[in-house]
């Protein structure tokens, strides 16, 4: 075979099983097993600061295109690879295309890739989308990846050996088909590998994070308790666990003297506690609804940790989910009896997409503490960072005091004239765990102030709503401006004092236009 052929026959193989073996992870992540489609994500991501992050992820277009295009790359990486892969073994192999090199295909595209596979992407083995415990779900994940790459391999090979056969000869003329036939008949192989990986990829789609990932909840309807369906969303995964309860159990370990492991059931088994608790994302605008309250009924996380019994070195607590994301938070906010282990949210189980079966409530700190799908409590040492601490987010995740005018719209416009009745302004306001004590508003943009009525609390560790009756007196464009107090008597900061990456601090301000 010349050298031309020997490349084209191997590039061609390679492409098919290349395509061959996409299908089999797209088909492997439908039973929730974590594959290079979405884990290398996960794993290069800790490596970009923040602002580049953010950066690129405006220029896509949002966190949902970029998490689309970042499978759509891995997709796109692997075939070319496997093309690359193909056509050099393709040159290797077109002097002798049917000799045996089992052995040399097996340990140059099996067991190769599977120890880079396992020594570059080591942090997020673990992942598991159905709630497989840590150190099984490294087991399955390597051995779902083996199951892959040796598919590639048999069909890089097999493909290869059947272009590459040798013709038969009859009086002296070729009597097989062409070439070109097999690669017809090997290229129709592979377009039904790629239909396959087709109809499996918009399977995946319809149950992806894309309809709810960046869910806000402000305006004129907002409610004291957040319907659980209406909850503010983010999550870093393109699809979320859905976790089978019968394979789940929480670990508890790490600098603690009583390792344990609990099941569900045992955990439904301590004394309950429920409380109104609000969470806010740490990348919530001034203006903007990733922030949402609920009853959350559970256990205190203390319970758990008194009965590890933690040694004395012991300095934070690292919260694992299924789906390989951690956080960490201080060991005296653990043991503080307000951070929960909820299983249930608003009177029912915890809906798959905010934590099923089990997730952490830590009152007064950014959502992103709040681990769902939590599998696994670390205590640990000072040093300690979880997923967004490790790319760069904080150093402070305690929520400062923040308040939002949802009614009216921003650029309303009203005459005078033809007003009824007052103008109702409201909105919301939140001090993290210190509760909320007064509410202020200006129409002057902080000139003057005047007390508005908090008509709704929720208690120290959730929001308040407010509202006031407005009636202009004058037209004119008028900019109104809310601050709050919190419980402990603490003002609202009025200008960003703080890192971005800490959550944004300020005053929210809207325009109303009053006409004649």
């Amino acid at each position: 075979m010349s050298r031309a052929k020997g490349i084209a026959a191997g590039l061609l193989a390679g492409v098919v099983a290349a395509v061959a073996m996409t299908a089999m992870m797209l088909l492997l992540a439908c039973f929730g097993v974590a594959t290079p489609l979405v884990i290398i994500g996960d794993r290069l991501s800790v490596f970009i600061p923040p602002g580049p992050f953010l950066s690129v992820m405006g220029k896509v277009g949002g966190y949902n295109h970029l998490k689309e295009l970042g499978v759509g790359s891995t997709i796109a990486g692997q075939l070319l690879v496997g093309a690359i892969g193909g056509a050099i073994f393709g040159l290797l192999m077109r002097r002798n295309p049917a000799r045996n090199t089992t052995i040399c295909t097996i340990s140059i595209f099996v067991i190769l890739p599977i120890i880079v596979f396992a020594v570059a992407l080591w942090p997020v083995l673990g992942t598991s989308y159905v709630g497989v415990p840590i150190e099984a779900a490294r087991l399955v994940t390597l051995v779902g990846f083996a199951l892959c790459v040796f598919v590639f391999e048999r069909i890089l090979v097999g493909g290869f050996q059947f272009l590459a056969r040798p013709k038969i000869a009859t009086e002296n003329r070729e009597f097989t088909p062409a070439i070109g036939r097999r690669a017809f008949m090997l290229s129709a192989i592979g377009v039904a590998f790629a239909g396959s990986g087709v109809a499996l990829a918009r399977k995946l789609y319809r149950v992806a994070t894309f309809s709810y990932d960046g869910t806000q909840y402000k305006g004129r309807s907002v409610q004291p308790i957040t319907p659980n369906d209406l909850f503010y969303c983010v999550t870093k995964n393109v699809v979320d666990p859905r976790v089978n309860v019968d394979l789940w159990h929480l670990e508890v370990i790490g600098l603690v003297q009583n390792r344990a492991e609990w099941r569900f059931q045992d955990l439904r088994g301590f004394p309950p506690s429920e409380q109104e608790t609000t969470l806010m994302c740490i990348s919530n605008g001034l203006d903007a609804g990733l922030i949402s309250n609920a009853v959350w009924k559970g256990l205190p996380l203390r319970d758990l940790l008194d009965q590890a019994a933690p040694l004395s070195n012991a300095a934070r607590v690292r919260l694992y989910g299924v789906d390989n994301y951690t956080d960490t938070i201080p060991l005296e906010k653990a043991m503080d009896p307000t951070t929960l282990l909820a299983y249930e949210m608003n009177g029912v189980p915890l809906p798959h997409r905010h934590g099923y079966p089990l997730r952490a409530i830590v009152p007064g700190y950014f959502g992103e503490k709040h681990v769902k799908w939590l599998t696994r409590i670390e205590l640990t040492t000072a040093n300690a960072k979880g997923f967004y601490e490790t790319q760069g987010w904080g150093p402070d995740f305690i929520a400062p005091t923040r308040s939002r005018i949802d009614v009216p719209d921003y650029e309303s416009r009203f005459s005078i004239s033809e007003l009824q009745q007052p103008i109702e302004v409201k909105g919301i306001a939140y001090g993290g765990d210190r509760g909320i004590s007064r509410v202020e508003l200006s129409f002057d943009d902080g000139a003057t102030w005047r007390d508005a009525d908090i008509y709704y609390t929720g208690g120290h560790l959730a929001w308040s709503l407010w509202r006031v009756q407005w009636t202009p007196d004058v037209p004119g464009d008028y900019a109104l401006v809310v601050r709050v107090t919190d419980g402990k008597g603490d003002v609202q900061e009025s200008e960003p004092d703080r890192g971005w990456f800490s959550g944004v601090t300020g005053f929210h301000k809207i325009i109303v236009h009053i006409a004649a």
